[in-house]
């Protein structure tokens, strides 16, 4: 759990540093700004997120543990902006993509080490 918590408070200020640092648009949507003005929702579905991410860490090893990491640190990254600011600081733009921030990329790397993990898990089953 240290370890856990260590790890997550790394990702965070990481985070909210570049955020600071570096912001140069404002999202107050969902991912590609989709769902402008549900902020509240947004602040409902990332503290239920987080409950259950550390209600159901033990279930995790490897990899799935990892992407717990990842989930926690972007989604409590956003969720202090969205509790503190209103809005998401986003900073990192590709041209092609919508604006995003580190806590974005945290959340896709923690999903796809969850599905990896998983697509793992059950390759052993059969």
């Amino acid at each position: 759990m240290k370890r856990l918590i260590f790890s997550v408070i790394v990702l965070v200020l990481i985070d909210q540093l570049s955020k600071y640092l570096l912001e140069s648009s404002r999202n107050y949507g969902a991912a590609f700004g989709i769902l402008q003005g549900y902020k509240i929702l947004f602040i409902i579905i990332g503290m239920m997120a987080i409950f259950l991410f550390i209600y159901y860490r033990k279930r995790f090893s490897g990899l799935g543990f990892y992407g717990m990491i990842f989930l926690l640190g972007g989604t409590i990254g956003n969720l202090i902006d969205r509790i503190v600011l209103g809005y998401v600081r986003d900073f990192i733009a590709l041209g092609f993509w919508p604006s995003f921030n580190l806590a974005d990329s945290y959340n896709t790397t923690g999903v796809v080490l969850l599905i990896i993990y998983v697509w793992k898990t059950e390759q052993k089953k059969a």
